[in-house]
């Protein structure tokens, strides 16, 4: 079958050339559109990505433990990445939807265009083979892994605010909503963290809940470092 037009343009910004056109199309078809969709790819594209990136963070990181190793993996497979990196690729103008997903936007919602990044890793791997799949990951992943730092590793604050409390033996931290504003898709909250710890209480401020009590948590870390 020969690629459209549309095609061949998105092959170029991938840097990849398919033998078979028909994995490419599979793997930009979304389930709500009608023949076969592109699930079994992503489910692939996945495990390899993992792998994948598994790897080079070994081979960057000789001396990173288990945990730094996880943590960086998981900020570059996590739905933000593969979505951000969908969007560089302009996979939304190339996604094949159902009329219902269509008419919502579903060529920008995050999920949809994460899970055809990795469908398209899948289609890749089955039009190859893994060393020129590795190529081909590595080469999307170039400035993100050259940007990569240990530091990036470190635990989130709530995270570190509740190990430091349960090592002292002190209740987990309390986080409490206290108003929110916006519409749904771009809310705005504000979250108290209250600890039994010198009565220590912070504000934090973010684009979800969860955001907010990240930044909540990080103040009350540096409230206790600052003594």
């Amino acid at each position: 079958m020969t690629p459209s037009p549309n095609l061949k343009h998105l092959q170029k910004k991938l840097d990849y050339q398919f033998k078979d056109i028909g994995l490419l199309e599979k793997a930009l078809t979304h389930r709500s559109a009608a023949g076969r969709h592109n699930e079994r790819l992503e489910f692939l594209g996945d495990a390899i990505l993992g792998s994948i990136i598994a790897h080079q963070l070994y081979l960057q990181f000789p001396k990173a433990d288990e945990g730094q190793l996880s943590r960086l993996r998981a900020f570059l497979v996590k739905e933000k990445a593969l979505f951000e990196l969908a969007q560089e690729l302009d996979l939304g103008d190339f996604l094949r939807l159902g009329s219902g997903e269509l008419k919502s936007g579903g060529y920008r919602r995050a999920s949809i265009l994460s899970d055809a990044f990795e469908a398209i890793i899948g289609a890749v791997y089955l039009d190859s083979d893994f060393i020129a799949t590795q190529t081909f990951v590595l080469n999307l992943y170039r400035n993100r892994l050259g940007a990569l730092s240990l530091d990036m590793a470190q635990k989130d604050p709530k995270t570190r605010l509740q190990e430091w409390l349960q090592a002292r033996n002190i209740e987990i931290p309390e986080y409490e909503v206290t108003r929110s504003v916006g519409k749904d898709h771009a809310k705005t909250y504000w979250v108290n963290c209250k600890v039994n710890y010198n009565e220590l209480i912070a504000e934090g401020k973010g684009a979800s809940r969860r955001k907010a009590e990240q930044d909540a948590a990080e103040k009350i870390l540096e409230k206790i470092s600052n003594g």
